[in-house]
């Protein structure tokens, strides 16, 4: 359950932290000497991180009390799952979320709260001059833009990313969602059109990424399947296709039979290959169909979004 806005709170900020006891202190430090003219909070959300991570935070919560709040999960739910816990405790008017490496400067945050404020949106996103990422998360953020702009509708020059500034009416309509697998763009974009976009810049990461190919790909998938039924249109259109040119090589094979090579033994080899073919499409539609309803059941149990094992600092106060 969300909650309740404070309308003394100008921005929030709203960190996942996975292995990032080195960096995220800097990161917060940074924050505190950008906006310190400002009402903010920062809220930390450790995601099953397996080194000091944890205690790093706990430590900033003391270092900081009434602006910095930590949230400890249960275990690791993804980045897509952390940040949904953040906004679910985040007070602000305006809601910033960044990662916790220090890719992302909070100077930039500064421009792009007064961008939204400027113009009215309900999300500025950061695009990157010059992308600091590596090699495989460039080619999955590729990827993925490519088929956001199919499966969600995305405009075609809008560029997804982590680094965001939302309004309080994007983040109380982002956590009124309840299914297991969250995908925030997905979220957003499902919510409002009325979206906007500024160049920032994007720092050398410290240390290596913490993206595997196995996280890009169930991000991938939570895109792909969450937020659209085209899988389905797909699995259909590609049912009745193969079934096409099933009939129109049935009956080549008819009239070849009957007045060009009628001396020719149809072979065991071309069923053989035709069978294996239409049973591999059948394979392909059957498990889409059953990814949506292993999802669908996941749903129904209640498998959780997050798991908070507790709640430290901000206004909840002391340990």
């Amino acid at each position: 359950m969300s909650t309740p806005r404070n309308d003394g709170v100008e921005i929030s900020f709203v960190i996942p932290v996975y292995n990032g006891a080195s960096t995220i202190a800097r990161v917060v430090e940074e924050i505190h000497e950008r906006f310190a003219d400002l009402q903010f909070e920062v809220v930390l959300v450790n995601d099953g991180s397996e080194d000091e991570s944890e205690r790093v935070c706990a430590e900033l919560v003391r270092s900081h009390p009434g602006t910095v709040t930590f949230l400890q999960l249960a275990r690791n739910f993804g980045e897509h799952g952390a940040v949904l816990a953040g906004l679910n405790h985040a007070r602000g008017r305006f809601v910033a979320t960044l990662d916790d490496d220090g890719q992302n400067p909070p100077s930039e945050v500064r421009r792009m709260h007064e961008e939204i404020r400027r113009t009215g949106r309900d999300v500025i996103y950061g695009r990157y001059r010059v992308k600091r990422h590596g090699p495989l998360r460039n080619l999955g953020s590729r990827f993925n833009d490519r088929v956001a702009n199919v499966m969600l509708g995305k405009p075609r020059d809008l560029y997804l990313s982590s680094f965001r500034v939302l309004n309080r009416f994007a983040v109380d309509e982002i956590v009124r969602y309840k299914g297991a697998f969250p995908y925030i763009d997905g979220l957003i974009l499902r919510t409002t059109r009325n979206l906007g976009q500024i160049d920032v810049d994007h720092l050398d990461r410290e240390g290596a990424s913490t993206y595997t190919l196995r996280k890009l790909s169930r991000l991938w998938l939570n895109m792909f399947l969450n937020f659209s039924i085209a899988p389905l249109r797909i699995s259909a259109l590609l049912g009745a296709a193969t079934a096409g040119i099933g009939l129109v090589l049935l009956v080549a094979i008819v009239l070849d039979k009957l007045y060009f090579s009628p001396e020719v033994t149809l072979g065991i080899p071309t069923v053989l290959v035709l069978l294996v073919f239409f049973s591999g499409v059948q394979l392909v539609i059957l498990g889409t169909i059953g990814e949506y309803l292993g999802r669908l059941f996941l749903d129904h149990s209640r498998a959780p979004q997050f798991v908070v094992r507790y709640v430290r600092g901000g206004e909840h106060g002391g340990e």
